[in-house]
């Protein structure tokens, strides 16, 4: 049997990771303990994120003809590749998190939502909430205004219900 042919399904397991997917981030992992690992993992599979570690000419080989193909001048050296198909900014919001623990962790670029960002992009995308915490402030501030208004009607009636 051809190498080629025990790499393919590999390949067909990366591609079909990246379709349809809302985000995908490089990192290197060089230096975390197998607990820290294990810990990451966790954290990211319970955000319904997944997490692997592929070699780079399968990641490169998958990725071609995709907008992940701009992750090709990353993939040097020791690479964990996690995307997510629902959360664009859920796997670099929690390796960001879980570096400032593991100085080991190192967050190389990512793709989120078709656009290519590099270190320090990826480290600004790591602090926008997720999309439930965004529309939770949405609604908030949205109903603030509402609440206040009721307040002062109800104020006002209790005082015309004094005199």
């Amino acid at each position: 049997m051809a190498k080629v042919e025990l790499k393919q399904p590999i390949v067909d397991e990366i591609a079909a990771l990246f379709d349809g997917a809302a985000s995908a981030v490089l990192v290197d992992y060089r230096g975390l303990t197998v607990e820290q690992d294990t810990n990451l993992r966790k954290q990211l599979r319970e955000a319904g994120v997944t997490y692997k570690v592929y070699k780079n000419t399968l990641i490169k080989r998958a990725a071609e003809g995709t907008p992940f193909a701009a992750l090709e001048p990353n993939l040097e050296g020791p690479t964990g590749l996690a995307v997510s198909k629902t959360d664009a900014t859920a796997p670099a919001r929690i390796m960001a998190q879980f570096a400032k623990n593991a100085e080991a962790l190192e967050l190389k670029a990512g793709v989120v939502e078709g656009t290519y960002y590099d270190q320090k992009g990826i480290q600004v995308i790591a602090t926008i909430p997720s999309r439930e915490v965004l529309l939770g402030r949405l609604l908030g501030s949205m109903q603030s205004p509402i609440a206040n208004f009721a307040r002062v009607l109800n104020q006002i009636a209790e005082k015309g219900a004094e005199a």
